[in-house]
C-alpha cells in the first residue's frame, strides 16, 4: 500500500514539475531577460521597488490569464471575449494578434537575436546590412519550418529551458560574488518617485498577459491530454503555476539586480540587449557573449515559430477565404520589414499599444476569474469593458509620438483626464473606472436577473 501510495504521489509531482516546465516555457522569452536588466539600470537605488511593480505585470497577471481560460473552458481568445459581444472579440482577437504577431512580437524577437549574436561582433559600418541579412534568413528559416514541421525544434525546446537557467545559474552566482559595483546609483527620473508603478508599466513591454490569453488553450490542451479536466485542471494549474512564477521571480530580481550593479563600470544601455551583452562581456569576455547570444536565438526562434504559426493558423480561421500559407507569407514578411526598424524603434512604437490593450486584457481576465459562471456576467462583462476601454484609449494616446499629443482637441481632453481620473498622470487612469464599471454591472445584473426570476415564477403562478 506505501508502495502504491509512494508511486502515485512521484507520479503527481512528476506531473506537476511537467506542467510548470510548460507555464515557465510559455512566460519565458526574450523580452523576460532583457526589460528586467533595462529596467535595473533604470531604476538604481530603487531597484527593489521597481522589481516588484515588474513582477505583477510581468509575472503574477500572466498566470491569471491562464487561469481565465481553464476556469472558463474557453478555446481560444475569441471564445474567451465573446461574452463582451461577437464584434469586439473579433476586433480583440485582431489587436492582439497583430500586436504579438507581426507588427511588435514577432520582429522583436529577431531584432533581439541581431543585438544579442551578431551586433557585437559586427563592426558599427556594417549594422543595417547585417541586420538585413539576419532578420532575412531568420525569417526564412521561420517560414520554412512552419511549412514543413520537424523534430528540430521540439528538440530545441525540450533542452532549451535547462540551458538558459544553467547559463543564468553561472551569471547570477559569478556576478553577486564579485558584483560590478554598489546600488547607491541615481535612478532616472521615472523611477525617482514612482518606482513601483513604473516598474509595473516596464512589464507590459513582456506583453505576456495579453500574449497568455491567445496562447494559453495550447497549454490547456495539452494538460488535459494527461488526463486532468475541470476543477483538477485548475487546481493543477494555480499550483504548477504559483512554482514557475516564483522562479520567475527569482529570476526577474536577479536580473534587475545585474542592471542595477551594472551601472558602476557601464553607462545606461539603450535597451536590455545591449546591456545583458555587456554584463556577460564583462565576466566571460567575447566567448560569453557569443554563447548567450546564440542561446537567446534558439529561444527567441522557437517563439517566433510559434508566433507565426498562430497568427496564420487563427487569421485563417477568421478569414477562410485566404488560405494558412498566404496569411504565413504575410506574418513572415511584415515581421521581417519590421525588424529592420531596429529594437529601440520597436518598443517605442509598442507601448502607445500596449497602453490600450493591457488594460482590456487585465478587465477580461478579472471577470472572467469572478463571474463568468454568473447568470448575469454578459451584463458584467459589457460594463466593465466599457468603463475601461476609454481610459485605455486616453492612455495610448498620452503615450503616442508628440505630433499627436500636442493637437489641439487631444491635448485639451488629456489635460482634463490626467486632472479628474486618479492615477491617470501615472499611466493606471483605467483602475478606478474599471473597477466602477465591474461593480455598476454586478450591482445592474443581479438586480435584472432577480427581476426576471420574479417575472418567471409570477406567470407560472
Amino acid at each position: 500500500m506505501k508502495q502504491t501510495v509512494t508511486g502515485k504521489s512521484r507520479k503527481n509531482l512528476g506531473q506537476l514539475l511537467v506542467v510548470s516546465s510548460l507555464i515557465f516555457g510559455m512566460f519565458f522569452g526574450s523580452g523576460n531577460l532583457i526589460f528586467p536588466v533595462h529596467l535595473g539600470q533604470m531604476a538604481g537605488s530603487h531597484w527593489f521597488t521597481a522589481a516588484l511593480g515588474f513582477a505583477i505585470s510581468g509575472s503574477l497577471f500572466p498566470l491569471l490569464a491562464i487561469l481565465a481560460v481553464v476556469v472558463t473552458k474557453s478555446d481560444g481568445l475569441y471564445d474567451l471575449a465573446k461574452p463582451v459581444g461577437r464584434h469586439y472579440a473579433a476586433l480583440f482577437l485582431i489587436l492582439v494578434h497583430l500586436t504579438i504577431g507581426p507588427f511588435f512580437g514577432t520582429p522583436r524577437t529577431a531584432a533581439t537575436a541581431y543585438e544579442m549574436a551578431l551586433q557585437p561582433f559586427l563592426p558599427k559600418r556594417f549594422d543595417t546590412v547585417g541586420m538585413l541579412l539576419f532578420t532575412g534568413l531568420f525569417f526564412g528559416a521561420a517560414y520554412l519550418l512552419a511549412t514543413h514541421q520537424n523534430n528540430l525544434v521540439k528538440v530545441v525546446g525540450k533542452y532549451l529551458n535547462a540551458g538558459f537557467l544553467a547559463m543564468l545559474a553561472i551569471i547570477f552566482v559569478v556576478a553577486f560574488i564579485n558584483p560590478m559595483g554598489g546600488l547607491d546609483h541615481a535612478a532616472t527620473t521615472a523611477y525617482q518617485s514612482n518606482a513601483t508603478v513604473s516598474g509595473f508599466l516596464e512589464g507590459y513591454n513582456t506583453v505576456d498577459a495579453v500574449a497568455l490569453l491567445a496562447l494559453s488553450v495550447t497549454f490547456v490542451h495539452a494538460v488535459r491530454g494527461l488526463g486532468y479536466h475541470d476543477r483538477e485542471l485548475t487546481r493543477l494549474t494555480a499550483k504548477a503555476g504559483t512554482l514557475s512564477i516564483v522562479l520567475e521571480i527569482l529570476i526577474y530580481f536577479g536580473l534587475v539586480l545585474l542592471g542595477a550593479f551594472s551601472l558602476s563600470q557601464l553607462t545606461l544601455s539603450a535597451n536590455g540587449a545591449v546591456a545583458l551583452s555587456q554584463i556577460v562581456g564583462h565576466y566571460f569576455t567575447r566567448f560569453g557573449t557569443a554563447f548567450l547570444g546564440v542561446l537567446v536565438t534558439l529561444g527567441v526562434f522557437t517563439t517566433a515559430l510559434g508566433l507565426v504559426t498562430s497568427f496564420a493558423q487563427d487569421f485563417h480561421k477568421l478569414f477562410p477565404k485566404v488560405s494558412y500559407l498566404s496569411w504565413l507569407r504575410v506574418t513572415t514578411f511584415v515581421s521581417f520589414l519590421v525588424a529592420n526598424a531596429g529594437l529601440n524603434t520597436i518598443i517605442a512604437w509598442s507601448l502607445p499599444v500596449l497602453m490600450l490593450l493591457y488594460p482590456l486584457s487585465l478587465a477580461l481576465i478579472l471577470v472572467s476569474l469572478t463571474v463568468a459562471k454568473r447568470p448575469y456576467a454578459g451584463i458584467v462583462y459589457k460594463m466593465t469593458i466599457a468603463f475601461t476601454a476609454v481610459p485605455a484609449v486616453l492612455d495610448m494616446l498620452a503615450n503616442s509620438p508628440k505630433v499627436v499629443t500636442s493637437l489641439g482637441p487631444v491635448a485639451s481632453v488629456l489635460r482634463f483626464y490626467h486632472q479628474v481620473i486618479p492615477f491617470a498622470g501615472l499611466g493606471l487612469g483605467w483602475l478606478v473606472p474599471t473597477f466602477v464599471g465591474f461593480v455598476l454591472g454586478i450591482v445592474w445584473g443581479h438586480l435584472r436577473w432577480a427581476s426576471e426570476r420574479t417575472s418567471v415564477v409570477e406567470n407560472d403562478r
